[in-house]
């Protein structure tokens, strides 16, 4: 198994090492190379569909560990900025990597727009407009 080249010294805050030295712990993130990601990151920017967003979250939790939420901010969603991307700690996790997936996951819904109004959807998007009639 190829696992991931550590960060430069002093630039990461990802605890590879600590990652590695533990027993028992879950090290599967240490399988997203620098290739590998590239391949994770282009995929993610181009999302075809809000079922293929929901299904490569779930493939990034059961092949790598990674969590990603993703919901509409607690503010007036006026742009992709106003979505909520979210990833929870994860030992192993590069610095520059858990800046790297929302980025992508925003391009993709630049690209795709109509993804974004199903996420909107999904989360009740009129929940607090009054009835319209």
């Amino acid at each position: 198994m190829t696992i991931r080249q550590p960060c430069p010294p002093a630039v990461c805050d990802c605890a590879r090492e600590q990652l590695l030295d533990a027993p028992g712990t879950d090290q599967r993130i240490l399988q997203l190379t620098r290739q590998e990601e590239k391949k994770l990151l282009e995929r993610l920017e181009n999302l075809q569909s809000l079922a293929d967003l929901e299904r490569m979250q779930h493939l990034m939790h059961q092949q790598l560990g990674i969590r990603v939420h993703i919901a509409p901010g607690h503010t007036e969603v006026k742009s992709m900025r106003g979505i909520q991307i979210v990833i929870d700690e994860l030992p192993g996790l590069c610095r520059k990597t858990r800046q790297s997936i929302p980025a992508a996951i925003r391009k993709g819904l630049e690209k795709r727009p109509e993804i974004a109004y199903r996420l909107l959807d999904a989360h009740d998007l009129f929940r607090d407009s009054p009835p319209l009639l």
